[in-house]
């Protein structure tokens, strides 16, 4: 297993600043996301990564060896393409074992490792089969196989489940996870999909502008977001101006504590949907009430539209719903003081 170090690391396109000196450390064995919106310069990112792309400045390690102008059939890395590229002329099994061909590997010993491989996928018995006869899933299963059949240092994967529907996404999320796993191997992982990412990430950096803003695992970044961007980009938030005081943080509708500390004259609190409990009479610490603007009842959740000043409308989203009624009615609320998040503005 490989440990992965970036220092510096910069790509210029003539004024266009894509990665922006990036100071990252991927543990050796480590599931690892890029995530940001289009544009952050996460694809950019992997494919420096990958040798694709050379870097303007900087530094990338695999262990204690520079690979930064390395070319990519000498950093021995597996890489998972958003379009699967698999060879259409050739079955399953010569697929997987075209890259050992290529590294002049005996057939008996391409034929071997490659059927291994496809048994770790879970393809062992559709190894004859064309990829034209394969679901996407299948498919897909085949492309993560070729790659790790070589025994990378490393796995790349761009966006592989981008092509997938959504219940075919569920279902390979955790075959991701357990096929990473199962082979030990640090791979990178980009996605711009935060669903994905909280489900089957080790740790995630999240970019903006060919920057790192925040670094964590996925409950780290989720549950304490350094930043109004990145509490909006990981899953949905209400924002909610307010003025650090004695007793915790003052807002237009009440005082909230808060387990967090907070310096400055303002701040802005996110204020998790799922953390907002609706309850049946005021709380006497962390409680407010609002009106009801709408309420979308989805069986198992409800998701509420709360108003509590003239100004602010809370989305709060409500477990095994019990608090149903009519447009107007008067809801009460609470929240921990550890699900207040106040960030800097």
């Amino acid at each position: 297993m490989t440990a992965i170090s970036l220092t510096c690391l910069t790509k210029n396109y003539g004024k266009t600043l894509a990665v922006d000196s990036i100071d990252l450390t991927i543990g050796s064995g480590e599931l690892f996301f890029l995530l940001g919106p289009s544009g952050c310069g996460k694809t950019t990112l992997l494919r420096m990564l990958a040798g694709f792309i050379d870097p303007t400045a900087g530094k990338i390690l695999f262990g204690d060896k520079e690979v930064t102008h390395t070319p990519p059939n000498k950093r021995n890395t597996g890489m998972v393409f958003q379009s699967y590229a698999l060879w259409p002329h050739m079955t399953v099994v010569e697929n997987v074992a075209y890259g050992l061909k290529i590294r002049k590997n005996s057939p008996t010993e391409q034929r071997k490792k490659a059927l291994a491989a496809l048994e770790t996928v879970h393809m062992g018995h559709l190894a004859n089969r064309k990829p034209n006869e394969l679901s996407g899933g299948q498919q897909q299963r085949v492309a993560l196989a070729r790659a790790i059949v070589v025994e990378p240092d490393v796995l790349l994967l761009d966006e592989p489940l981008s092509n997938l529907d959504a219940k075919l996404r569920l279902e390979m999320r955790s075959e991701i996870r357990r096929i990473c796993t199962t082979i030990g191997m640090t791979t990178v992982y980009v996605t711009h999909d935060q669903k994905e990412a909280l489900s089957i990430a080790d740790r995630l950096a999240i970019l903006k502008d060919g920057k790192v803003i925040q670094v964590g695992s996925p409950r780290e970044v989720y549950q304490a977001p350094n930043s109004q961007f990145v509490a909006e980009f990981i899953g949905e938030t209400n924002f909610v101006p307010a003025t650090p005081s004695p007793g915790g943080l003052k807002t237009a509708f009440g005082q909230l504590r808060t387990n967090i500390s907070c310096e400055g004259t303002s701040v802005v609190c996110s204020l998790r949907p799922e953390a907002i409990r609706v309850i049946d009479s005021p709380a006497a610490q962390n409680g407010f009430s609002g009106k009801r603007v709408e309420t979308i009842y989805l069986g198992e959740v409800a998701q509420h539209k709360i108003k509590v000043t003239d100004d602010l409308v809370l989305r709060v989203t409500e477990v095994n719903p019990r608090h149903l009624g009519e447009v107007g009615d008067t809801l009460h609320m609470t929240i921990d003081p550890c699900d207040v998040v106040p960030l800097s503005v």
